[in-house]
């Protein structure tokens, strides 16, 4: 038998070799739970994503539906104005004294119909605006949560390849991922 069929450790090199296993699975113990606090938290930021951008869907919806009922309105306006029109013109066209009166009456009836229906048909293009405007501020946040979910995501990518490379200096690049992602959200808590 030759001497290098066999190699035995001496103790030094069977307890550094325990050593890098430990300092091994210490660094995947360490980069597991920040994995799960990473999904964790990117969860959250996508739910809050989600909650703002289905707001904002509903109000939006909300602003055509109000959009809608106005150029109704507008529509029924210019209907009285037509019809008091032609009841202008009959009253001036007709020959009797009491037609002429009964046209010029449905004429100032309509008139007046016509501006109740001016005044709700305006009411309802401001409440459109309205919600317009709050459906906008409330897709705001949603841009700034994807953005942080992102970050998160490529957080959580990075600590996986730092366990599987066992590349340290990574973690630096997990750290400032997660950084940007928090410092993402917390800033679309802020503009909301």
């Amino acid at each position: 038998m030759d001497d290098d069929d066999y190699e035995v450790p001496s103790p030094h090199e069977h307890a550094l070799e325990e050593a890098a296993e430990r300092e091994r699975d210490g660094l995947a113990q360490k980069v597991a739970l920040m994995t799960a606090i990473l999904s964790t938290v990117g969860a959250l930021i996508n739910y809050q994503s989600g909650n703002a951008q289905t707001e904002a869907m509903f109000l939006k919806n909300e602003s055509i539906l109000k959009q809608a009922q106005a150029s109704d309105q507008w529509a029924y306006y210019q209907a009285k104005s037509t019809k008091a029109q032609i009841a202008g013109v009959a009253a001036a066209l007709a020959t009797e004294p009491a037609q002429r009166q009964r046209f010029a009456d449905v004429r100032d009836k309509e008139d007046r119909a016509r501006i109740g229906v001016q005044r709700t048909a305006e009411k309802l293009q401001e409440e459109s605006r309205q919600l317009a405007a709050e459906s906008d501020a409330k897709l705001r946040p949603h841009e700034r949560l994807a953005l942080a979910l992102s970050c998160v995501q490529i957080a959580v990518a990075l600590a996986a390849i730092t366990v599987l490379t066992r590349r340290r200096w990574l973690l630096w690049g997990v750290g400032l991922s997660a950084l940007a992602g928090f410092g993402a959200a917390a800033s679309a808590f802020l503009v909301s």
